[in-house]
């Protein structure tokens, strides 16, 4: 027994070593970057998992708010930061977009980063005025083949996801509308509602209460299924076969993490996501929860920049 016991400990003892050097012994707190200002969604989805993420890592966990060059700043940040899972990016879809809408970038959106976890998807929805005289989307194409570049699409910000969700319809489905800038959302929003502009992409929890209420017309949604919550309206998909947008944010490492660091980290972020609170709280911000592991996520953000390239092309979009 006594030789079972001495064996047994110096396994213990090799495993807490090996678990020592996966993983930083400092108390410094891991450090969550937002290339977004505080108080959206991108920095609620941060904030959401933080605590989580703290009692699973036995780290505490902060978040901290780099917004600009549309999220390229903090991406930067966590690109050059150590690879010892203290620094962490939160990053959105445009993490995907940013590879072709911007020129040149100082890193590389996939060699620079280790994809950790999905998180979670925001669904969209193509909206009208109801003063426009369709009732649904093949009625809005026909209407935009027989008046090319007369109707017009709100856009919150140039180059965003929503943006390019109007300009991959426009693409596939071979129409001209005419995107009109704003310098965000809530002034976008309020020009479709007085029937100032007749369209708009937007996140279905901007606009789900005016579609209930009747002061906006819902003609799709961009997931590639119907939504339980509006299963009356049906996707574009349904139109335009293969078509989905949906915005997304997930969590990244910087390069070369140790591979049972990455693991850790993912362990954290899927415990999380299966807490009745964290999903409560990520549905209450219009989003969908939806954790994956490093490998999967790896190979969905590889696609979407694929996927995003083609649209930022057709576009012609650039950064503002």
């Amino acid at each position: 027994m006594l030789k079972r016991r001495i064996v047994l400990q110096g396994a213990g003892a090799v495993l807490s070593m090996a678990g020592a050097a996966s993983w930083p012994q400092s108390q410094a707190p891991v450090r969550i970057l937002v290339g977004a200002p505080a108080g959206g969604t991108t920095d609620a989805m941060a904030r959401i998992l933080a605590p989580s993420l703290s009692q699973s890592l036995g780290r505490t966990v902060i978040v901290e708010n780099k917004p600009g060059a549309g999220g390229n700043l903090a991406a930067e940040a966590v690109a050059r930061a150590a690879p010892d899972g203290q620094t962490l990016l939160m990053s959105f879809t445009s993490h995907a977009i940013n590879a072709s809408l911007y020129p040149s970038l100082p890193f590389d959106p996939l060699r620079d980063f280790t994809p950790l976890s999905m998180v979670a998807t925001s669904p969209s929805m193509l909206v009208a005025h109801p003063g426009l005289p369709v009732a649904n989307v093949a009625e809005l194409i026909a209407l935009a083949k027989r008046q090319p570049g007369r109707l017009n699409f709100a856009v919150g910000a140039m180059g965003s996801s929503l943006q390019l969700a109007g300009d991959a319809f426009k693409m596939q489905a071979g129409v001209q509308i005419t995107n009109i800038p704003y310098r965000g959302t809530a002034p976008a929003l309020q020009d479709v509602l007085a029937g100032q502009v007749e369209l708009m992409f937007a996140a279905v929890g901007n606009v789900q209460a005016h579609v209930r209420s009747g002061k906006l017309k819902a003609l799709a949604v961009t997931t590639r299924k119907r939504l339980p919550a509006f299963a009356e309206v049906p996707s574009l998909a349904e139109t335009l076969p293969g078509y989905e947008s949906s915005a997304w944010f997930g969590l990244f490492g910087p390069a070369r993490l140790p591979a049972s660091t990455t693991q850790r980290l993912a362990d954290a972020v899927r415990a999380a996501l299966q807490t009745q609170e964290v999903r409560q709280r990520i549905e209450g911000e219009g989003a969908q929860p939806g954790s994956s592991n490093p490998e999967e996520f790896a190979r969905f953000v590889q696609s979407e920049i694929a996927r995003w390239r083609e649209v930022v092309v057709f576009s012609g979009a650039k950064p503002e």
